[in-house]
């Protein structure tokens, strides 16, 4: 029983650390093309080059700030009582010794600073994907509204041909064919309007994104309900949120700077090594000087201001984690709510297309005005275009709690592209 239990456990380990295989969704791009998207995002790339900054500019803090600075001189004398010329020089060097608290310090410093380019690089890759989900979704929209519009085309199309069969066999007046005419033509103006506003949200996407494929048509919304409750969604995200861990990584280094503020009170030491040559080398000089500076008033109020930094991190800090959570439990709610009302705008549309189906029988029979029925006609144009609102709103929602708490198209820092050369 205990090797089975044991076999068990071994297995739940290495579930636990193989990775997750990406996941696709019918509405959105693939995973692996929105990943290939991401990183080749200008605002991504940036934030590696910014990476690579930050790992030199931790191996230069961690290096310390003091260099060796080299000395010398010569010079030649003549001693006029025996009318004989002398050679004489000078060499040295001096260098400010670190104190070993404070290497230590600088160390850690040196590792913090290189780890806040990761940070950094995982929040714009998060940013990115905003962006992506956003730009995806307004034409896919757009695009759904070109179907809409067209299929309200030919319904008026259909309208007009009626009427005019109506009017020939004198069983409804001129009037109506104007009507009917009028209808027409204002839906193939909204019918060019929106495919106006489709090609240039697909110029937006083909600009920002040129490997990202785009079919032809994009498949259709599929909005679905959210099962977890709020909290688990909170605690998905505080468990790996890159703005957290940068707020996080803050506070960490305004302590850290504190801490060698403090330290900076004892000042570091000066050491210069010299050696002297006089009288054409027959006199030489070695020699040792070492200076310390006296600490005043500049060093403790530079210790006090590093501590008032340090507790403004940490309520920065405090401050952040408190509005991710708000901002998850109201993306949660968001489409929640969106989902729900997406439903009732898929009940109103079906509804609002049998009446209006009802209605153009009606007038073809003789039994209904055309005024009924061209507004029965609106009626459904109008559900179908708050229909496909409210499923655009419903599934950029729930993908938008799914990015924030990185459930959706995660990419790990380390799986970017190496940066742009260098200049």
């Amino acid at each position: 029983m205990k090797k089975l239990h044991f076999a068990l456990w071994l297995v739940y380990g290495l579930c636990q650390t193989l990775p997750a295989q990406a996941e696709n969704w019918p509405d959105l791009p693939t995973s692996e093309a929105a990943q290939t998207a991401l990183r080749e995002a200008p605002s991504v790339q940036a934030a590696l080059n910014n990476q690579q900054a930050s790992a030199y500019a931790g191996e230069r803090i961690a290096a310390g700030p003091y260099e060796w600075s080299v000395q010398a001189s010569g010079y030649q004398r003549h001693l006029h009582d025996i009318g004989a010329n002398q050679s004489d020089w000078y060499a040295g060097l001096t260098t400010t010794v670190r104190l070993p608290g404070k290497s230590a310090l600088d160390e850690e410093i040196g590792r913090q600073t290189a780890q806040q380019g990761k940070l950094s690089l995982g929040d714009a890759i998060h940013e990115a994907g905003r962006i992506l989900l956003a730009a995806w979704f307004d034409w896919q929209a757009a695009v759904h509204e070109v179907d809409i519009w067209q299929h309200q085309s030919d319904l008026a199309t259909q309208q007009l041909a009626t009427v005019e069969k109506r009017i020939r066999a004198g069983d409804a007046a001129q009037l109506d064919g104007d009507l009917a005419r009028s209808a027409m033509l204002q839906t193939s103006m909204a019918l060019q309007q929106a495919r106006m506003a489709e090609q240039n949200a697909r110029l937006r996407l083909r600009q920002r994104y040129p490997s990202l494929p785009l079919p032809d048509h994009p498949p259709a919304i599929h909005p679905q309900s959210i099962e977890q409750p709020v909290q688990w969604w909170v605690d998905s995200g505080m468990a790996d949120n890159h703005e957290l861990q940068l707020a996080q990584h803050a506070s960490q280094m305004a302590r850290l700077r504190a801490r060698l503020a403090d330290a900076e009170r004892t000042p570091d030491p000066t050491v210069s090594l010299q050696y002297m040559s006089e009288q054409s080398g027959l006199t030489s000089f070695v020699g040792v000087t070492v200076s310390v500076p006296i600490t005043g008033e500049m060093r403790r109020k530079a210790s006090d201001e590093q501590h008032a930094l340090a507790s403004m991190a940490q309520q920065q800090e405090l401050g952040v984690r408190q509005r991710l959570q708000e901002t998850w439990q109201v993306e949660w709610n968001t489409a929640t709510s969106n989902w729900q009302t997406w439903q009732m705008a898929q009940q109103a549309r079906q509804l609002a297309d049998r009446n209006a189906e009802k209605s153009a029988r009606a007038y073809q029979l003789g039994e209904a005005s055309l005024n009924d029925a061209l507004l029965a006609r609106r009626q459904s144009l109008d559900a179908a275009l708050t229909e496909n609102r409210a499923a655009v709103d419903a599934a950029l929602a729930r993908y938008r709690l799914m990015l924030d708490t990185h459930h959706l198209w995660a990419i790990e820092p380390t799986a970017v592209m190496q940066p742009s050369p260098r200049l």
